[in-house]
């Protein structure tokens, strides 16, 4: 184990708490705003592969109607806009529906920063993260993936770039990326909602950090 991966988990869990404490006013808010405007639970759990491919439930604000089909990326959607409640648009958009991860990083399920958890049946991705070694770390609440293009990319280099980050891991990097993920937030950069024409993975994971 390469000595900066225990100070990760330290970091990790010390700016979750941090986090947790410093946004509980905000969780609050939104639970009772998405209780108010939707039918459903407030929180949304989707089965992903964590570390060594071991499965756990990732957490996020509901942002669709409870009818939308299961396990289907939102991108993949052919009408998105028929499934996602007017609130889920904004905290969809914000990436404020990301926040109850923090929950999953307390819990040691996932890290700031590492490579997005695949859905349990995003097969082609997670084989070509086998080729990388990018199924053998934390998966993580954003990724260098995420800020270079999200949505927008291929499978094949998704999984090369997650190979990278696994490569380079370390203080500076996930800083990096970090910093660059608030830029990406704020200007929504390769975000997709809803089906297209490009070579998508049928696999692919819905709309994320």
């Amino acid at each position: 184990m390469r000595p900066y991966i225990v100070v990760k988990q330290m970091l990790d869990w010390t700016l979750a708490l941090i986090g947790m404490l410093l946004l509980w006013p905000f969780f609050l808010i939104i639970s009772l705003i998405i209780k108010l405007t939707s039918k459903g639970p407030v929180l949304f759990r989707q089965k992903r592969l964590g570390k060594n491919k071991a499965e756990f439930y990732i957490l996020k604000f509901r942002t669709m109607r409870t009818d939308t089909p299961s396990d289907m990326p939102t991108h993949l959607l052919q009408d998105p806009d028929f499934f996602i409640t007017k609130v889920g648009k904004f905290l969809r958009k914000t990436s404020l529906d990301e926040l109850p991860q923090i929950i999953n990083i307390l819990k040691g399920e996932m890290s700031i920063v590492g490579p997005r958890p695949a859905l349990w049946n995003q097969y082609d991705l997670i084989a070509e993260r086998d080729k990388y070694r990018a199924n053998d770390i934390k998966p993580g609440l954003t990724g260098w993936a995420q800020i270079n293009g999200r949505d927008e990319l291929p499978v094949d280099v998704k999984a090369k770039l997650d190979g990278d980050y696994t490569d380079k891991i370390s203080f500076r990097m996930d800083f990096r990326v970090f910093l660059m993920t608030i830029l990406s937030v704020i200007k929504s950069d390769g975000v997709r909602e809803g089906a297209s024409d490009q070579g998508t993975s049928t696999g692919t994971e819905g709309v994320s950090l």
